[in-house]
């Protein structure tokens, strides 16, 4: 397939292969990072072992959308070793989640407060086709893709507490039931290719190697004949037209609804349609009919947000524009003016990041998120709580206690709403605008 003839045609199919590969190739690179160097407060680990951190993570944790409200404890898995023996420990009513992710970033289960309470548990993690006998004090969770994670997130409420969790962390093990089974895998790229071409050789490489839902495939089959008929030209304008587009579809709200500039981001990881195991709600208003906007959506929320949660376990709320819906930037200063607290069976926290990294931003007071557990709040004798957000650090003292530091340049705050109510996922219960002040 040459430059010319058809150029728009299979420019546009490209395009759409993209968008259907990213989320695998994204994803995968991530865990890689997570298996050789670490990312951030998460050391390096081998599949099928956890790498705790021991600290709330930082601007130089440069991971897209990360949290500064939990520790994580991170797992990669690899499902070619045979059945995998997870235990958590009894956590007296701490939030967690050990939220899992298949290659292609789709949610198909949670363990923790949310999903199967603060008692001690066994989980038996197999293949997708695995039969065999099961532990009778375990739950058996099918891991769909033969690579996966754990994505674990526990709740700190200061520095004192850390060595709870610490010891919640190191409590929280994998055992593999075949000690000698050796890890396929991720399989490797040649050597010395542009980066678009590395790219789609990591889609064919892996999307064969992590196979999706039976949905997918004749939609895999097509793409993978049309990468490889396409000219190097083409291929290379894809992606960049690609990650363009993506740019362009997050910051225009991601075909989510958006209230008083803040897209709602309910129903962004509502992609998974065929994988449910213990903790996920299979419900018609948390999956994505439309086959066209699920491939979409899916990507969107890769490069957006990685291994978010469904909203039912925390709802994200983001926004880019002020009440005028102009650009947030931190030259100017704003407030966020709360008359109702988020109403949450756990806790809420709204968070910094720049824009377009999506990662948490350096300031001299060292804080990079403010919410329900920050110490030193003050808030109106309504009980209402104003927010000021600004890059300089405000004059007045109140609205120190209550600053919300940001970058000099442009920048995306995300609110967080972990365990959230009914009232917020039916939007009954809606954020006012950011205000410029």
């Amino acid at each position: 397939m040459t430059g010319d003839s058809g150029m728009t045609g299979n420019l546009s199919d490209l395009i759409g292969a993209y968008f259907y590969g990213f989320p695998v190739v994204f994803n995968i690179e991530q865990v890689e990072r997570y298996l050789t160097t670490g990312v951030g407060k998460n050391p390096a680990a081998d599949f099928n072992t956890f790498s705790h951190a021991r600290g709330l993570a930082g601007p130089e944790d440069t991971f897209v959308t990360i949290n500064n409200d939990t520790l994580y404890s991170m797992a990669q898995l690899d499902m070619s070793v045979g059945p995998i023996l997870l235990e958590v420990p009894e956590t007296a009513g701490r939030y967690f989640v050990l939220q899992f992710v298949s290659a292609w970033t789709e949610n198909f289960a949670y363990i923790g407060h949310r999903a199967t309470g603060p008692r001690a548990g066994r989980f038996l993690l197999v293949p997708p086709n695995w039969a065999g006998p099961i532990p009778d004090d375990a739950m058996l969770v099918r891991v769909p893709t033969r690579v996966a994670s754990i994505v674990g997130r526990w709740a700190v409420a200061n520095d004192d507490d850390l060595p709870n969790v610490h010891a919640l962390q190191d409590a929280t093990t994998l055992t593999q039931i075949d000690p000698a089974a050796v890890p396929a895998g991720v399989p490797s790229i040649d050597a010395g290719l542009s980066d678009s071409a590395a790219f789609w050789q990591r889609f064919a490489r892996w999307s064969e190697a992590f196979a999706p839902a039976d949905r997918d495939r004749e939609m895999q089959e097509r793409y993978v004949e049309l990468v490889a008929a396409a000219s190097a030209e083409d291929l290379e304008a894809a992606v960049e037209q690609g990650q363009a587009k993506l740019e362009e579809i997050l910051g225009a709200g991601g075909g989510n609804d958006v209230v008083n500039g803040w897209n709602l981001a309910y129903h962004s990881f509502d992609y998974n349609l065929d994988y449910f195991e213990v903790g996920t709600l299979d419900l018609p208003e948390f999956k994505i009919a439309d086959p066209q906007r699920r491939v979409v959506q899916r990507a969107a929320a890769a490069l957006g947000g990685l291994w978010g949660n469904h909203a039912y376990e925390a709802a994200y709320i983001a926004t880019y524009v002020d009440d005028a819906g102009e650009q947030l930037v931190g030259t100017n200063t704003y407030q966020l003016h709360l008359l109702e607290l988020p109403p949450v069976s756990a806790f809420w926290s709204l968070t910094m990041y720049d824009v377009p990294d999506y990662f948490l931003v350096a300031n001299a007071a060292n804080r990079y998120s403010i919410g329900d557990r920050t110490a030193g709040i003050e808030f109106e004798d309504d009980g209402s709580l104003i927010i000021t957000i600004s890059h300089d650090e405000p004059d007045d003292a109140r609205a120190r206690a209550n600053w919300l530091p940001a970058p000099a340049g442009p920048f995306r705050p995300i609110l967080r709403m972990y365990e959230p109510a009914n009232s917020v996922l039916d939007g009954t219960y809606t954020i006012p605008a950011i205000t410029k002040i």
